[in-house]
C-alpha cells in the first residue's frame, strides 16, 4: 500500500472525533439521541412516575385535618331473647351517619403538610438529576459508539497495510532479498492485527447495544457532537456554579429540611387534640317492639336522634411511645444533615476530578496529535530507508504499530474530553432538557401533576391505570461491528469527513 494511503487510513479515525461540523441529513446527531432518550428512557419514565407518588403526599398529610363522614347501618334479628324482658323487639334496623371535624391537632397535621410539600421540592430535584445522569450516559454511550467506529477502522486499515507488508515481504523472500525471520515478524504482526481488530469490533458491537439500551433504538451514521456550552474557566468557577444548581445536592437539601418538619409531627403526639363531631342515629323496629299482641302499640317503631359536641383528648402517659418517635426524627435528621455535607463533599470532588479529566484530556489532544504527525513521518522515514537498506522490516512494523497506537490514543482523548465536559456541566446543573434546548415536543414539568393533585380532596377522584411510557428494544437487531457511513465502507466516512475540513493528502 502507498505510503500517502497508510496515513489517510490512520489519520481517518483520528478525524471522526475532531471538531464537530454539519453532518449529512442521513446521520443521527446526538440532539436526536436525548431527545429519544428523554421521551423513551425506563429509567427517566420510572424516576416521573416515582415523583408523581411522592405528590400525592401532599392530599394525604392535608386529609388529616379535613373533616371525615362515615355512615354504618346495621340490621339486627334477635332469635334468642331474655324471659324477663318483655318488650325486647324482634328484629332492629340501626342507621348512624357520624361527622368529625378536627379543630386541633397539636400541629401534626400543619407540620407533615410542610415535610410532604418539602419533599416534593426535593423530588423534583432528585428527577432533575436523574435527568442529568441518563443524559450523561447517553452522551458516554453516543461517543463510545464513535469511537469504537473509529478503532475499529484504524485497526481494519492497519490489517490491510499489514497484508500489503507481507505479500511484498514474501516476494522480496523470494528473490532473496529477505531472510525467513522477515516474513515470519510480517505474518506475527498480521493475526496479532487481526486479533485486535476483532476485539475493537467486539467492543463496538458492546458499545451499540449500551447505546440501544439508553436511546432505545440502534445507532445509525452517527454525527460528531456540536461543542459544549458554558464550560467553567476554573474550577473554583465550576464547584462553585455547583453548590448553587447541581439538583442532587439541592435534594439533599430539602430532605434535611423535611426532616425538621418530622420531628415537629413526632413531637405533637404528646400534645392534646380537639375535634368537633356530630352524630344522627335512625332506628326501625318494625314493629316488633313491646312484645307479642297489642302491647306493641303503646311503642314508638322507629326513631331519631342526634348529637353534637366537642371531644378533648390528653394524653397523660403512652408507655414513652411518643418520646421515642421524637427521637427518632431527629436521628433521622441528624442523618439527613449528614448526607447533606456527604452529598456536598462529593459533588466537590466530583466536579474538580471532571474538571481535571477535561483539561487532562484536552491536553492529551494535543500532545497525541503531534504524536500522529511524528509517527506518521517516522513512518515514511522508516520506509525511505529501508528502500536503501538502512532499517529493516521490523522497523517498518514497529514504525505502523506506533502511528496505530499514537491514532487510537487520538481518538480516545477526544472521547474522554467532550465526557469529562458533558459530566463536568450535568454536576453544576447544566445539562438538563432546558439547558440543552431539546426539541421533541414539550417538555415534561413535574410541577403540572402537583398542581393538580394536591388540593384534591374527593375519595373517587382516580386516574387511569398506568401505562408503559417507555419503549422496549426486544425487536431491535443484534448488532455488529461493522463501520455505519456511507456506502463504500471506511474509506467512504473519511472521504465524507474531508469533505467539510482540511485533511492531509486531499483526503479524496
Amino acid at each position: 500500500m502507498p505510503q500517502t494511503g497508510l496515513r489517510l487510513r490512520l489519520l481517518a479515525g483520528a478525524a471522526l472525533l475532531a471538531s464537530p461540523a454539519a453532518g449529512p441529513a442521513a446521520a443521527e446527531d446526538l440532539r436526536g439521541a436525548l431527545v429519544a432518550a428523554y421521551n423513551t428512557n425506563p429509567t427517566l419514565q420510572a424516576a416521573r412516575a416515582g415523583q408523581r407518588a411522592t405528590d400525592e403526599d401532599v392530599p394525604i398529610q392535608k386529609a388529616a385535618g379535613r373533616p371525615s363522614v362515615t355512615g354504618q347501618a346495621t340490621h339486627t334479628e334477635f332469635i334468642q331473647k331474655s324471659a324477663n324482658n318483655f318488650t325486647a323487639p324482634d328484629r332492629n334496623l340501626n342507621g348512624t351517619v357520624s361527622l368529625s371535624v378536627p379543630l386541633y391537632s397539636g400541629g401534626s397535621v400543619r407540620n407533615g403538610v410542610k415535610a410532604a410539600e418539602t419533599r416534593v421540592v426535593a423530588g423534583q430535584a432528585a428527577l432533575r438529576g436523574t435527568e442529568s445522569t441518563v443524559f450523561s450516559q447517553v452522551v458516554a454511550a453516543y461517543m463510545d459508539v464513535i469511537l469504537n467506529e473509529a478503532v475499529v477502522g484504524l485497526n481494519r486499515s492497519n490489517v490491510q497495510v499489514l497484508e500489503v507488508n507481507l505479500r511484498a515481504t514474501s516476494d522480496r523472500f523470494e528473490i532473496g532479498d529477505l531472510t525467513r525471520t522477515d516474513v515470519a515478524q510480517s505474518q506475527s504482526r498480521l493475526a496479532l492485527a487481526r486479533g485486535d481488530t476483532r476485539t475493537a469490533e467486539a467492543n463496538l458491537v458492546a458499545a451499540r447495544e449500551r447505546y440501544i439500551s439508553l436511546v432505545g433504538e440502534a445507532p445509525g451514521a452517527l454525527d460528531p457532537p456540536p461543542p459544549l456550552p458554558g464550560l467553567p474557566t476554573s474550577a473554583e468557577e465550576a464547584v462553585t456554579q455547583a453548590l448553587d444548581e447541581n439538583p442532587d445536592l439541592l435534594a439533599a437539601r430539602e430532605q434535611r429540611k423535611a426532616a425538621a418538619y418530622d420531628v415537629k409531627v413526632a413531637g405533637a403526639g404528646r400534645l392534646p387534640t380537639v375535634q368537633a363531631f356530630s352524630q344522627g342515629t335512625y332506628n326501625n323496629y318494625f314493629g316488633t317492639l313491646g312484645g307479642a299482641g297489642g302491647a306493641a302499640a303503646a311503642f314508638t317503631q322507629h326513631e331519631t336522634t342526634a348529637q353534637v359536641g366537642l371531644r378533648a383528648s390528653v394524653p397523660f402517659y403512652q408507655g414513652g411511645r411518643p418520646a421515642a418517635q421524637r427521637r427518632q426524627a431527629q436521628a433521622l435528621e441528624g442523618a439527613a444533615m449528614e448526607q447533606e455535607i456527604a452529598a456536598e463533599r462529593n459533588l466537590i470532588a466530583q466536579v474538580r476530578s471532571a474538571y481535571s479529566a477535561w483539561q487532562a484530556s484536552n491536553e492529551l489532544i494535543v500532545s497525541n496529535q503531534s504524536a500522529v504527525d511524528a509517527a506518521r513521518l517516522s513512518l515514511e522515514g522508516v520506509r525511505a530507508e529501508n528502500s536503501v537498506g538502512n532499517r529493516t522490516i521490523l522497523d517498518i512494523l514497529d514504525a505502523e504499530q506506533e502511528l496505530l497506537s499514537a491514532s487510537v490514543r487520538l481518538v480516545t482523548a477526544r472521547r474522554n474530553a467532550y465526557v469529562a465536559g458533558f459530566a463536568m456541566l450535568a454536576a453544576m446543573g447544566r445539562a438538563e432538557a432546558q439547558d440543552l434546548g431539546l426539541d421533541g415536543g414539550t417538555l415534561y414539568d413535574p410541577g403540572v401533576n402537583y398542581k393538580r393533585v394536591r388540593g384534591k380532596w374527593f375519595d373517587w377522584d382516580d386516574d387511569a391505570a398506568p401505562k408503559p411510557q417507555s419503549t422496549r428494544t426486544v425487536d431491535t437487531k443484534p448488532q455488529d461491528g461493522e463501520i455505519h457511513g456511507t456506502e463504500g465502507g471506511y474509506d467512504s466516512v473519511y472521504q465524507y469527513w474531508c469533505a467539510r475540513h482540511e485533511c492531509p493528502g486531499g483526503g479524496k
